[in-house]
């Protein structure tokens, strides 16, 4: 038992020397060794079911929710989670880890599965994740937006170009206003 904790004490020190030492790249053209991302999504996920696990979600497939979440993605999420039909920008083609690209992904059927996603995405658009270059737009944003946010994150899945221009055309039209506490953009 002593030989165990001695290694264990010894491989902690020479790993603190290594690291110190500049020996692990921070720079973000540098992937992660692989050790590394396992234990960052380990933890990231972990933290993100510990912390959504009482979330109530509102209903969210309200054309009225969907249009100020369009409107809300427009302006803050398109620079780094792009839209469809848009190209990548030098922003999203310049972080580590990348950001997802929500257009891109396959539609989700399954209740569940969107009330679970739900969850997590609010969260994160909410309050960030660090080292990843995502805000915590719970600074800025009241809960209702960040829930309309989360609304159009989820239903741009598979979503096309003229879709997402449809969206944004509405939304203008109807005259939403993205906010912050009060004041007009």
């Amino acid at each position: 038992m002593i030989k165990l904790f001695s290694l264990l004490v010894a491989s902690l020190i020479l790993v603190i020397i290594a690291l110190g030492s500049g020996a692990y790249n921070m720079a973000a053209t540098e992937k992660h060794w692989g050790i590394t991302e396992k234990i960052i999504e380990w933890v990231r996920e972990s933290s993100i079911e510990a912390r959504t696990k009482d979330l109530q979600v509102p209903q969210l497939d309200n054309a009225e929710i969907l249009l100020k979440g369009a409107e809300h993605y427009h302006a803050m999420c398109t620079a780094c989670h792009l839209a469809p039909g848009m190209s990548p920008t030098e922003l999203s083609t310049g972080l580590y880890p990348q950001a997802p690209v929500f257009h891109q992904r396959e539609a989700i059927n399954d209740q569940a599965e969107k009330q679970h996603l739900a969850k997590k995405y609010f969260w994160v658009i909410k309050n960030g994740l660090k080292m990843t270059a995502m805000p915590a737009w719970g600074l800025s944003h009241d809960d209702h937006s960040i829930w309309a946010t989360t609304a159009f994150v989820l239903k741009m899945r598979k979503m096309t170009q003229e879709e997402y221009e449809n969206f944004i055309h509405s939304a203008e039209d109807q005259e939403h206003h993205h906010d912050h506490n009060g004041h007009s953009h």
